[in-house]
């Protein structure tokens, strides 16, 4: 045989592997073009972005920043700091975003009339944002509004309140805020409320209190989402039981899957699917993977021991800090991971009870290929790897989110032709317990 002969037996007995090689990359680009299909007629609705508050603390203003331009590399005009945002239109449009929650987050420890006023200014930051660029963006304020918006090429703009501690525990002003534009609350952030007990807290109501029930039930005459995201599982299972429209979780994982307590409960999803309601998964690493979780409290308990350590030494507790992590470097979490969370509440809650909530810009870290908004198509793309049909693909995109926010105007049309505004106090807790 001749070297040219041996050469040539050489390559078409490699052929059949070769090939082999070449079949993933070409069903990959055959499962982008679906997914792009799948996103142009039924686009990304995002539960849950933070960009208002990073607006708030880095930049001060709207006007201090370009969404036209890329934000992953900026500098803070507040800090002088390097600023990695997860958000700007481009990335927006290549990601195929049609509707966006924008959280009007403010901090737990803002309470009182300081905190009303405080979320006032950031749901002022998301009306600056939107009229700022009105060709990308406009205010939703129902369901149909998003399906016209859409229609119309631009993104779907909506309000939710994070924190129950936003209103100070005034059903006026929770009406007040519906007025402005917010079409979800979430019941407690990082701590409990006067009425409603956080994930992250330690129990004191035990789920709802009278009054939490009753700020339930004016969300559902409101039309407003109850959302359910950052409480704990006892105030979930109360606030099931007591509304009668669909709920949702804005921005939250399955907890058979990261035992994390930011996490939906398999009892709750249940419940969830009894209810109609949504779970909109979220992206966070330590909320996605269990290993990554771990390493989290690890390094808080790490922190704790040098700050205990180095009482008074900042810089050297801070270097101590550096130097385990760079022994203990954090576990990756992975789209593939996130894709898990999807299918088991799929599993668990039904297909028509499961949505996107990435909390792009209120994370520090995120799975490795979701670093920003121009990535939710390659979470899709591994999904129908996984044999997603189109049809189960558009409702995990938006079409779930949209009927759940249907049903809830479709309820609150019924409540307000049977009754009037609630006038309930937070002073009925106290007559509850004397009585």
């Amino acid at each position: 045989m001749t070297q040219h002969t041996r050469i040539l037996a050489c390559l078409l007995a490699a052929l059949p592997c070769i090939a082999m090689a070449a079949a993933p990359s070409n069903r990959d680009k055959e499962l982008s073009a679906r997914v792009e299909r799948v996103l142009a007629a039924t686009p990304v609705i995002d539960g849950h972005n933070d960009l208002p508050w990073e607006i708030r603390a880095e930049f001060g203003n709207v006007g201090n920043l370009d969404l036209t331009a890329d934000t992953s590399n900026l500098r803070s005009t507040a800090s002088d700091k390097a600023v990695h945002l997860m958000t700007d239109i481009p990335r927006l449009r290549k990601g195929h975003l049609g509707a966006q929650f924008w959280s009007v987050w403010i901090p737990t420890a803002t309470t009182g009339p300081q905190a009303v006023q405080t979320t006032l200014e950031q749901i002022d930051i998301v009306r600056a944002l939107v009229a700022k660029y009105p060709a990308t963006f406009e205010m939703a304020y129902t369901a149909d509004d998003i399906g016209r918006i859409e229609k119309a090429g631009r993104i779907a703009s909506l309000i939710g309140i994070e924190g129950g501690h936003q209103v100070n525990n005034s059903l006026p002003v929770l009406r007040q805020m519906y007025a402005l534009g917010a079409r979800y609350m979430t019941l407690t952030h990082s701590q409990n409320t006067d009425w409603a007990d956080s994930a992250t807290d330690k129990p004191v109501h035990h789920g709802l209190t009278p009054f939490g029930r009753e700020v339930v039930r004016e969300m559902n005459r409101l039309g407003m989402l109850v959302d359910l995201s950052h409480v704990s599982p006892d105030t979930m299972k109360a606030a099931l039981a007591t509304t009668r429209a669909p709920a949702m979780f804005s921005h939250s994982s399955a907890r058979a899957l990261d035992d994390h307590p930011r996490d939906v409960p398999d009892d709750v999803l249940r419940l969830v699917k009894q209810n109609h309601g949504v779970v909109m998964v979220n992206f966070y690493p330590p909320f996605i993977s269990e290993a990554v979780a771990r390493w989290s409290a690890e390094r808080a308990g790490a922190a704790a021991r040098f700050d205990a350590l180095y009482v008074g030494q900042p810089d050297r507790a801070k270097a101590a800090l550096d130097k385990w992590t760079g022994e203990h470097p954090q576990p990756k979490a992975t789209i593939a991971m996130v894709a898990d969370h999807i299918e088991h509440i799929r599993k668990i809650a039904g297909v028509e009870s499961v949505g996107i909530g990435s909390d792009f810009d209120g994370i520090d870290s995120t799975p490795v290929g979701l670093d920003g908004v121009d990535q939710y198509p390659a979470l899709f793309v591994e999904l129908a790897r996984r044999g997603w049909s189109d049809d189960e693909l558009a409702a995990l995109a938006g079409r779930n989110l949209l009927r759940v926010l249907h049903q809830a105007e479709q309820v609150a049309k019924q409540l307000q032709s049977e009754q009037g505004p609630s006038h309930a106090t937070i002073a009925m807790d106290a007559r509850d317990k004397d009585a």
